[in-house]
């Protein structure tokens, strides 16, 4: 059987305030490099680490959905990334659904894995975020 080819993916979210609105972004790249599918997208209020596992979330399903089996997620959000590969224990009632939606969805991969990179490596996330934050801003969501 082929190893399937690793898709990358990078994840990024952003809240106004703390609980506030939430912006989601986040860009999946092809084997050979090319931009397969980014997202921008606002949500209503939550909290900085609900933003981060929708990102994460908005990114496997389209993952998904284009046809990728195989994919490295890379996150600025250590909490995120050390809740899901089981470091950390998910003890908020808020983002426990969220963990389980996430890695339920990890789980329909042939290949995956979900690793921490330094803030100033996630810009292109980072940015589109910042965008789907500003979207809550001008529908006044």
């Amino acid at each position: 059987m082929a190893i399937p080819e690793l898709h990358l993916a990078y994840v990024d979210g952003a809240c106004s305030g703390n609980p506030g609105p939430m912006g989601i972004g986040g860009v999946i790249y092809s084997p050979d490099g090319r931009v397969l599918f980014e997202l921008s997208d606002s949500k209503g209020p939550g909290t900085n680490n609900q933003a981060e596992y929708l990102a994460l979330i908005a990114v496997l399903e389209a993952a998904r959905r284009h046809g990728v089996s195989a994919i490295e997620i890379r996150s600025d959000s250590e909490l995120l990334v050390r809740q899901v590969n089981g470091i950390y224990k998910v003890k908020h009632e808020g983002i426990r659904p969220l963990y389980e939606q996430a890695t339920r969805l990890l789980g329909l991969f042939d290949d995956y894995r979900v690793v921490h990179i330094r803030r100033e490596q996630n810009k292109e996330a980072d940015r589109l975020s910042k965008a789907g934050l500003e979207k809550t801003a001008v529908s006044g969501a």
